[in-house]
């Protein structure tokens, strides 16, 4: 019998954690994040990460798991939400898989053929030499797919996918086979709705300590460069520590940016047929559990 599998996915400040912890009560699940920073030991204002009272509800998995200073890469995170969810069923509970970071979804599922491919020093020498817009430019014609989620100005990122790209000749594909029985479960709100809730979750986190979140992180070993590439609140709190926007511009700045990345995100997902898109918790608990029986 196959393994059942819950996902819960969606745009950022859809309340993916908040359903998908109503749902692990309800059905006796376990969550595994699918977000690729909040798998950073701490960043938890900035990544959205949920509060230790709610990771006593329900046990979570894959959140505070790699060092910061470290990039902690898609194929290290397939293989140890594999391993959180074999655990999680030998238990007799149920996996749920939540997050917004498409690409993270699909290791976890088991979708994304990752073969192994090494750097290649050349290839480095000569995308270091182009933009980064010139970079996403040519990963757009590469892989449209990798494109739509990457974060457009990171540098690595972009070099790498490209450098994967290369080295397979072709655009790595999805696994055709699904490796589990799963239930997708998309958040879907208007997006005016969204908007809002956007603009609100951003202050709300920026009185909490987001600025001082940043700056503990740098005082304790984290390179402007590094935030960089842990992408927006990181980067542009740190911009704004370093005196390059005020309150106000990095405020507006950050609202535009997650806007374009919840766009990106549900691009992404709206490609996939198989995702069960809700507006409510009774539709997703009615959904569950006939797929459970």
């Amino acid at each position: 019998m196959s393994i059942k599998v819950l996902a819960v996915v969606g745009s950022t400040a859809s309340g993916k954690s908040e359903l998908a912890i109503k749902l692990a009560r309800r059905f006796g699940g376990e969550i595994i994040s699918a977000d690729s920073r909040q798998v950073y030991r701490g960043l938890d204002i900035g990544s959205g990460k949920v509060m230790k009272a709610e990771q006593k509800l329900v046990p979570h998995h894959l959140l505070d798991v790699a060092n910061p200073r470290k990039t902690f890469s898609v194929a290290r995170y397939q293989v140890s939400a594999e391993r959180a969810l074999i655990q999680i069923t030998k238990r007799g509970h149920l996996p749920i898989i939540c997050g917004g970071s498409g690409q993270y979804v699909d290791a976890a599922l088991g979708r994304l053929i990752l073969p192994p491919v090494p750097p290649n020093s050349h290839w480095r020498r000569v995308l270091e030499k182009l933009s980064t817009e010139e970079l996403f430019t040519r990963l757009q014609i590469l892989d449209p797919r990798r494109a739509i989620l990457i974060d457009r100005y990171n540098r690595r990122r972009l070099i790498r996918a490209i450098e994967v790209v290369k080295a397979l000749g072709s655009v790595p594909e999805l696994n055709r086979e699904e490796k589990y029985s799963v239930l997708l479960l998309g958040i879907k709100l208007a997006k005016d709705k969204l908007r809002q809730r956007i603009k609100i979750r951003l202050r709300r986190r920026w009185r909490k300590g987001l600025v001082e979140e940043v700056r503990n992180l740098h005082a304790t070993g984290l390179s402007w460069h590094r935030l960089d590439e842990l992408g927006l609140e990181y980067r542009w709190a740190a911009h704004y520590l370093q005196g390059q926007l005020t309150e106000k511009e990095v405020l507006k700045k950050l609202e535009t940016e997650i806007w374009h990345y919840a766009k990106r995100q549900l691009t992404w997902f709206k490609r996939d047929l198989k995702i069960n898109w809700i507006t409510n918790r009774h539709q997703a608990e009615k959904l569950c559990r006939d797929f459970i029986d």
